[in-house]
């Protein structure tokens, strides 16, 4: 089965385009890099290889209404689903899944979605809806959800944008406090929600459709609002003598958008392929596996001591939070905008950049939308594959 194509001609983001802004960065990122690099050779044989896995599975816009939690009728309460979850699509890792202290890797698990359950996932943040316990990124859309059918207004704007505290921890509660985690930055997700709420009320009517609409089918001007008037999703940051913008999470809400309306009505976009892909700390594992992204010795070694060190202690304590000299003086967090939080980041971007080229070179034509939910689902669906390939470990609202 080919790859569904792209119903668009190959766009090229100019770089008075906020995308074109990323890609820019990306290169330059990428270009001035000391510790992550993008081997040509592995991305042409990451091409190949992702290439080939997407023909064969068809992977489409139409996998993303599969998963039962997202939703499964294309109208404006989706959209206003979509707003609500992307605006607070950050920050789902767990010291619990980390590569334990003695670095074996028994009994150890990635992020899941399953009713069985193992000695990690019961400790993580969980929450199950319709029998199945959800972690990572799918408890946000679980507790969402959740609370929908409980009759709280969460994809509301008049509720949100005045939310409490403990009405934002009542929504997001995991299974059993006294075993499992809290969800992380419960406090920055109620001021993110308050934000983009008051921001809907004051300047669009309270909805994220009347947004959506003034764009006329652009991706690149829905984009362009959004990183303008909602300040949490000003992704920018300043590296290697210049500022760079990376804009995550305003690129995924358009690409969900687009995603959930299969291109037509409230998610058609005409410029849609000239979304770059969306920097995390899950797609860079998924890089890593395929070849297209390789980190030096030092940086390595560095992750994965991070990685043992806040396995070890349970969670990511004061201590473990470091400053932004590169390299760090000890394993712990990276902070928002370290040089090598933004060089992962960076050179992701640009890899699947190159990668989608060297596609579109065999005659297919897919964009980094579709490249992106393929590598970020690939790394999800095959924990065992990346358990030897760290993550960076970073707390922030940008991803």
């Amino acid at each position: 089965m080919p790859i569904a194509q792209t119903t668009h001609a190959a766009e090229h983001p100019t770089k008075t385009t906020p995308s074109g802004r990323v890609l820019e960065s990306a290169e330059y990122i990428s270009r001035c890099s000391r510790d992550v690099h993008v081997p040509d050779a592995g991305v042409r044989q990451a091409a190949q290889e992702i290439m080939r896995r997407m023909q064969r599975t068809g992977y489409s816009t139409a996998d993303w209404k599969r998963h039962a939690l997202n939703p499964s009728v294309a109208d404006a309460e989706a959209l206003e689903w979509i707003f609500v979850v992307d605006a607070l699509n950050f920050s789902f890792w767990s010291a619990n899944t980390l590569q334990p202290a003695d670095e074996s890797n028994d009994e150890e698990e990635e992020e899941q979605g399953d009713a069985g359950g193992t000695r990690s996932s019961r400790q993580r943040y969980t929450v199950t809806l319709d029998g199945t316990a959800y972690t990572g990124y799918w408890t946000l859309c679980a507790a969402v959800n959740r609370a929908l059918r409980e009759g709280t207004a969460m994809t509301d704007a008049a509720f949100y944008s005045r939310i409490t505290e403990a009405e934002a921890a009542h929504v997001f509660r995991t299974d059993d406090a006294a075993a499992q985690e809290a969800i992380p930055l419960l406090g920055e997700r109620v001021r993110v929600l308050r934000e983009v709420g008051g921001v809907l009320r004051e300047k669009y009517g309270g909805k994220f459709a009347n947004l959506v609409g003034q764009c006329a089918g652009s991706a690149q001007r829905l984009v362009e609002l959004v990183v303008r008037d909602f300040p949490c999703f000003r992704d920018e940051h300043w590296f290697a003598g210049r500022p760079v913008q990376l804009y995550k999470r305003a690129q995924i809400l358009v690409a969900d958008a687009w995603a959930c309306f299969e291109g037509a009505g409230l998610g058609r976009f005409d410029d849609i392929d000239s979304i770059t892909m969306f920097a995390d700390y899950r797609v860079p594992q998924a890089l890593c596996r395929f070849g297209a992204l390789q980190y030096s010795d030092r940086l390595l070694d560095f992750l994965r001591a991070s990685e043992r060190s806040v396995r070890a202690a349970g969670s990511e304590q004061d201590s473990h939070r470091l400053t932004k000299a590169c390299p760090p003086a000890r394993p712990g967090l990276l902070p928002s905008g370290h040089a090598w939080e933004v060089e992962i980041r960076g050179s992701s971007v640009w890899a699947v950049e190159l990668i989608r080229r060297r596609i579109a070179e065999c005659g297919v034509g897919v964009n980094a939308v579709l490249i992106d939910f393929y590598l970020w689902d690939y790394a999800k669906d095959h924990p065992e594959e990346m358990q030897t390939i760290p993550i960076h470990l970073t707390r922030s609202v940008f991803y």
